[in-house]
């Protein structure tokens, strides 16, 4: 079988520890029933982390009786919005379908030569809960996932909802988003399981340059998403002055200045998502990203 590649297109969020409980208990969640499975995740790389350095993820995830291999491509976006391809297709053990592989773009010319050199690397096993939402006449699929990061020898949790449009506009994402913001503590998250287990592994966490507010505002983001796994407060603090500094911009509009000084005054009283943290983030990014589209 030869496997198809739709564009993924998502907005992650990192919940706060109460969040999952606000989340399933909101009003727009109300009236509908949440599939429930145990996902058993093994990502694979090369010993010099070649896929990593690429920005792909192989993986192959055990659910109910099922084994689907799956690889993404890199993504494009910020502040938890991202589009990226993906293809993924049933295997029939837990053993790479590396003939698969081979027949994909990414894997074409020299990136061919990687394929032999696969080998588990890090693992996510975690609850998914997740509701099919109509939402301004589309479809997106909501999950809460819940569970755990092993790489390396490190370990860290999983706490994050997840958005996909199945069926209609992007614009829909955030409007749910900031729906579900309202009363739920999260923030946008830049980084996927893969990044944040290969991050783990090596105790080292990179951070982009800034010079633009959507740079600037990416780099806080993965900061967040950094001091979340390395409990390190050095990243709190850049995550602070990358907020500062966004503040200052002079290039801002009045509503886009008060959402960055919303959220570090936010991020002054607590080190978790919260809700003022999140809707004042959310609705920057989602400024950003209409003057991207505009562009």
């Amino acid at each position: 079988m030869k496997p198809s590649a739709p564009t993924e297109i998502e907005l992650k969020l990192a919940l706060a520890p109460d969040g999952p409980v606000a989340l399933c208990q909101h009003p727009l969640l109300e009236g509908l029933t949440p599939q429930r499975q145990t996902l058993i995740n093994t990502y694979f790389d090369t010993p010099q982390g070649a896929l990593a350095q690429a920005h792909i993820a192989v993986r192959l995830r055990q659910v109910d009786d099922q084994v689907l291999q799956t690889v993404k491509t890199a993504g494009h976006g910020g502040g938890g919005f991202s589009q990226r391809q993906e293809w993924e297709w049933p295997v029939a053990s837990l053993a790479l379908d590396t003939q698969g592989l081979a027949e994909l773009p990414p894997f074409q010319g020299e990136a061919s030569q990687v394929i032999s050199a696969l080998a588990p690397r890090l693992n996510t096993d975690f609850v998914r809960q997740s509701w099919q939402v109509v939402w301004q006449e589309s479809h997106i699929e909501l999950a809460l996932d819940q569970g755990e990061i092993h790489s390396g020898g490190y370990q860290a949790t999983i706490c994050e909802a997840e958005l996909e449009l199945k069926k209609g506009e992007p614009e829909a994402l955030w409007s749910l988003a900031l729906a579900l913001a309202e009363h739920v503590p999260l923030r946008p998250s830049d980084s996927s399981k893969a990044a944040r287990g290969n991050a783990l592994a090596a105790q080292h966490w990179p951070l982009p340059e800034a010079t633009t507010p959507a740079q600037w505002m990416h780099r806080a983001t993965l900061a967040l998403d950094a001091y979340h796994d390395s409990h390190s407060a050095e990243h709190l603090a850049i995550a602070q002055t990358a907020l500062a500094t966004l503040s200052a911009e002079p290039s801002l509009t009045d509503e886009e200045h008060d959402d960055t000084e919303t959220m570090r005054h936010a991020l002054e009283i607590s080190n978790q998502p919260n809700v003022a943290y999140g809707q004042a983030a959310l609705a920057f990014a989602h400024r950003l990203a209409y003057q991207t589209a505009l562009r």
